[in-house]
Parts: structure tokens; sequence; C-alpha cells
């Protein structure tokens, strides 16, 4: 598959990295040569230099002959022209990064005659992650799968916690919720437990089930069911915008710090609904004066990862149940987790995820079994894909118990007819399921490479 990425930003030398190491054939277009030689020595790829709305520069590329052009340039007029000058060539897809909030609502008109396969927002993609948190602030990470009626969660066990030595087979035998946990990450060792697997305090484990099911299970083991209601966010780029939207259509309150005053004067003008401060989110005399005390969750989104990580730090020491920082940078976000700041986010990791989940399903559309979503978990260590059965083949109406799968895979929840399965050995895969498997091996284009 020939993929032509326009635009080494955050967004575009994530996606290069990621797609190069699955061994999809990249071209790299950039009007910087430095960051192309930089790129150019660390992956395995082929750099153009140029502007990548420039005809010549993608017929250079090869963009007539590619599968999918990603446009995610420095601005949204530039990459939607991108993609729309590549479909003329004779790219057979295109995506295209696209942040105004102006632009990115008219992209129903637009698509049509932009030829656009997809757009993607990174902000609305982060907002999107930070309110499942939020509405579930047990965990530090939520990811959802089946149109959101599945969520893969992740969270660290405290001391003395009831889940603490029980092995995972008797999970289900103690409190008869339908869950399972299908990673753990323990000091620096990951795993893909089986039913023996012994928890221990400390370690950060991803759980699937139904939002329903999750809700009963942290109350099962004691968790305190912290509803969020009163949210301060710190910074009112684009967001926080999108964040508001959502939480106020949740019933919740939202105040917003934010230092640039026109800024403040528009989102005075679209969140009516909402409390703007004209002032300096990093200023802790101004968020202990606007009550970060009294706030269930305060989420950092200023541009500037080492300001929201000190300012979620001294959230934390304010005793602020829930605390979300923005974090672009991967090493910071390591080094987040190491202070006790258990949830981050990263625009250009969740458009990652997004554009990657549609690059998979591309790539395998032909087979009996797409591949509809996937995300990168524990730092890129582990990935988790949804997979849907399309026909019958060899590995449906077996039972699980006769499927062997490879060491390190994980067949963790099937969805049929509305309906969501925690497998065990009896259950077995049927045309029309959804499928999530959890796995160590970043190489899975198909259902098949996970079987032994």
């Amino acid at each position: 598959m020939k993929i032509v990425i326009i635009g080494d930003g955050k967004v575009g030398h994530k996606l290069t990295a990621q797609l190069s190491e699955e061994d999809y054939d990249i071209v790299l277009i950039d009007q910087n040569e430095g960051k192309l030689k930089e790129a150019l020595n660390r992956l395995d790829i082929f750099c153009i230099t140029g502007n990548g709305a420039d005809a010549d520069v993608q017929k250079e590329a090869g963009v007539q002959n590619a599968d999918l052009v990603i446009a995610c340039a420095s601005t949204d007029e530039l990459n939607m022209l991108s993609c729309l000058l590549a479909r003329r060539l004779g790219a057979r897809h295109t995506i295209a990064r696209v942040r105004n909030p102006v632009y990115y609502r008219q992209m129903g008109l637009l698509k049509e005659d932009l030829h656009l396969s997809m757009a993607v927002n990174p902000e609305l993609t982060a907002a999107m992650e930070i309110a499942r948190v939020l509405l579930l602030p047990e965990t530090s990470k939520v990811e959802t799968f089946m149109k959101g009626r599945v969520e893969l969660v992740e969270f660290t066990l405290r001391e003395n916690g009831l889940l603490v030595g029980l092995p995972l087979k008797e999970i289900y035998r103690k409190f008869q919720i339908k869950i399972l946990v299908c990673a753990v990450k323990r000091g620096d060792e990951i795993y893909i437990p089986d039913g023996e697997f012994l928890l221990q305090q400390g370690d950060k484990i991803h759980i699937t089930a139904s939002h329903q099911e999750l809700e009963a299970f942290f109350k099962a083991i004691g968790k305190r069911i912290l509803k969020v209601k009163k949210v301060l966010i710190g910074g009112g780029g684009h967001v926080c915008f999108y964040l508001a939207l959502q939480l106020l259509q949740a019933g919740m309150q939202v105040k917003i710090i934010e230092r640039d005053e026109k800024r403040c004067e528009q989102l005075c003008e679209i969140l009516p609904k909402a409390t703007i401060i004209h002032g300096d989110a990093a200023d802790h005399d101004l968020l202990l004066e606007e009550g970060i005390r009294e706030a269930d969750a305060f989420v950092a989104l200023t541009g500037m990862d080492e300001e929201n990580i000190i300012m979620s730090l001294f959230a934390k020491t304010q005793g602020v149940g829930k605390v979300v920082a923005k974090v672009n940078e991967d090493s910071r976000a390591q080094l987040v987790e190491e202070l006790g700041i258990d949830s981050t986010v990263s625009a250009k990791g969740a458009t990652a995820d997004a554009i990657m989940s549609y690059v998979r399903a591309r790539n395998n559309s032909y087979s009996s079994v797409n591949i509809e979503t996937a995300y990168r978990l524990l730092g890129g260590k582990v990935e988790a894909l949804e997979f849907i059965i399309k026909e019958e083949c060899q590995f449906t109406n077996v039972p699980l118990k006769n499927l062997a799968t490879k060491a390190n895979h994980l067949i963790a929840c099937i969805g049929r007819k509305g309906k969501i399965i925690i497998p065990n050995g009896e259950d077995h895969l049927e045309a029309g399921d959804s499928v999530i498997v959890v796995t160590k091996d970043h190489i899975i284009n198909s259902f098949s490479d996970i079987l032994a």
C-alpha cells in the first residue's frame, strides 16, 4: 500500500513513524529540508522537499499512483487543497486534517466536493477522549469500540484493593460481573495475562466491558464513584471549546481560564453557559481564587506541555479528584505518569490512532475480516483492534478453546447483534461479529495473524 503524507509536523511525523514501522510504502512531503533529513535518517521512507499543494511536487511523490494521501500540514486550507489536487491526479483515497471548528462543522457539505475519504480534527478527537475519562473518572484512559457499546479502560490497583492477590479466573466468580482484564503493566513489564495471573498492588490494568458493567465493577471493588459536576479548565483553545461543549451537554458546570482577552470574548459568545475568566491559569493564586479546591476535575489545556504538567501537579496538591493534562510530547507523557498524574491526552496521538484505523481498514478491505478500530496502549507497547467478520471462514463456528492463538494475543470481547459477550472457551465467532483483540504484536493486519 503506497501512502503519501504531506506535512512533517507532530501528527505527520508520528504517522510516518508508525506506518513505516509496519512496512507501508511511505513518501513524506515537507517544505523544511532539515526536518526531512532528520526523518530520512531515522525512518525507512522516501522524502520530497516542496509544497504539498503543488501539482509538480505531488507528481514527483507519485501521488497519481498512491492508495492514500494524508494531508496534515500547518493550515486547513492547504490540507483541503492538497487532497483535492491529489484526487484529481489519481490518488485513490485522501484524508485531511481540519482543525478550524467553522470548517469542520461544514465538513459534511465539503467532503463530497473535496473528494475526501476522511476528515480528522485533532482537537475534537482529544476532547472526546478527555470527556470519556471525566464521565468514568475512576479510570485514567478510556477507549471505545463497537460504536461506543464497549469500553476499554485503564486504572491502577492501589494498596489494599479487593483485586490484589486475586487470580484473574476468580474475578467473575467473586463479583458476578462480566469484565475481562486484557493487559497489565507491572513496573517495566507488560503482560497479556491468562486466568492464573495474580494481580499485585501498583499494577496498571486494562479492562474491557460495557459501560454499565464497568460502573458496577468499580462499585463492587469499593472504588468511590466520583461524579464530576464542576470542571475547571486551564487554557481556552480549540480542545477546550470542543470539551466544554460536551461537558455542558452532559450537565456539568464549566469554568475556563484563558489569558488572551480576545479569545475570552469569543468563548463568551460561543459558550454562553460556561464561566469565562480572563487570566493566567498558571497563576496558582488565581486558581485558588477561582475555586480549584471545590472543583471535581481540573483539565490543563494550554499550548505548553510544561505549563500543563505544573498546573496539574498543583491541582493534585489541592485535592482535586480528577486531573487531566494535555501532553503532546511522548517522553513528557511518561514523566507525568511517574509524577502521579494518571490521565494525559495527546492530540497527535489520538489523531494518529484514528488515521491508523482507517489505513488498516483500507489495507484489508477485500478480505473476509475488516479492521474497524485500532488503539495503541501503554506507550504503544500494546495494541487493541476491533475486527468485523464479514463472512463465514475457517475460524467461525469453532469453540474458542479449539482455536489456538499465538502467545501474547487475547480475544477480549465479541459483539453480536447488539449483545456484548465476554468470551470463554465455549464461545465461538460468527459472520457479522465484531471482535476485539489485544496484542503485543504491532504487525497485525488480519485476524488470522493471531492464530497459531
